[in-house]
């Protein structure tokens, strides 16, 4: 696999990503209430335990959607019908679920130019060791934002493009910034390239609440470990024993919310913003919305942001689905 970087120096990318880091957690723990943003969850420790979260039997979305992927994959090929296209993926992810839709088109005798969009350089070396050598595939990582990614994709060529925004992902945004999100991404689009996004469904509050409260206590440590990151990068002091996850479906917003929870009254010193923030005894830090969707939602949506529903890929379940669009301009 060949590997791009939209960037100046390593050193200078480390150290942006540093300020920024800091200037985020000083606006979080210094709002009311306390927040932080989840896309700081993934450090190298974070997606380890996120990969063993996605194997455990309590999570359901991984293996659900991998399942509906494994059905779907010749019917995406025949839909689309291209001899040769660009697959195109926002977050690298572990490739196997990407896997199966090259497989698909290859099956198809199409040719396939797989580039992984991803700002973690690691994450693409991991997807060398999961998509299988083939005569029909020529992989291109590029270690960029999502955006400036695309760009550089267009830029190189002008094949028909299949975007993949897999996992549920999309609920990370509110109602209102996954249509800006999607917005974006329409206008970085050309007209009838595809895109395939993963909606998680809303379903029985036991199942939601079990998956992301799993008996292994894995989403407990994988929250938590955002507080380590915040002690190894930016010298803050937290005691971890002094703090529990806590996730909880909230049915007026129609989203899970995860929170860490603070014991005990304290005060954190964090070395890099030569600050100390004072916590109440079960005062919160909110770290991340997952919200869940009806397929009226995701018809809406597409309709919204300038895309077509060609098909909903689902489970017998009706747990998840993954929904084939097409830019419309």
């Amino acid at each position: 696999m060949k590997i791009s970087k939209i960037d100046n120096s390593k050193k200078a990318v480390e150290a942006m990503n540093k300020e920024q880091f800091a200037i985020d957690v000083l606006t979080g723990l210094s709002a009311s209430p306390k927040a932080l943003q989840a896309k700081y969850f993934y450090d190298d420790t974070g997606s380890k335990i996120f990969q063993k979260i996605t194997q455990h039997p309590d999570y359901y979305p991984t293996k659900t959607e991998y399942e509906i992927l494994d059905y779907a994959k010749h019917q995406l090929a025949d839909l689309i019908n291209e001899s040769e296209i660009d697959i195109i993926e926002l977050g690298a992810g572990d490739g196997h679920k990407t896997q199966l839709i090259i497989n698909g088109f290859t099956d198809n005798n199409c040719k396939v130019n797989y580039y992984p969009i991803d700002i973690s350089e690691k994450a693409m070396l991991m997807l060398k060791e999961t998509i299988s050598p083939h005569p029909f595939v020529e992989c291109h990582g590029i270690v960029a934002e999502y955006f400036e990614g695309l760009r550089q994709v267009r830029e190189t060529s002008k094949n028909r493009q299949l975007v993949l925004f897999l996992g549920s992902n999309i609920g990370n945004f509110d109602r209102v910034q996954n249509q800006g999100f999607l917005r974006r991404l329409w206008m970085n689009m050309d007209n009838n390239d595809y895109l395939i996004v993963g909606f998680d469904l809303k379903k029985d509050v036991d199942v939601l609440t079990k998956a992301y409260n799993d008996s292994s206590g894995l989403t407990s440590d994988f929250n938590l470990n955002l507080l380590t990151r915040i002690n190894n990068e930016l010298g803050g002091d937290f005691d971890i024993s002094k703090f529990q996850h806590f996730g909880v479906y909230s049915p007026l917003l129609g989203a899970m919310e995860s929170y860490v929870i603070a014991t005990e009254p304290q005060s954190v010193y964090i070395a890099e913003l030569k600050r100390h923030f004072h916590f109440e005894a079960f005062e919160p830090i909110h770290l991340e919305f997952s919200f869940k969707f009806l397929k009226s939602d995701i018809d809406f949506i597409s309709q919204k942001t300038g895309f077509e529903v060609i098909r909903h890929f689902s489970d017998n379940k009706e747990y998840f689905i993954d929904s084939l669009w097409q830019v419309q301009k």
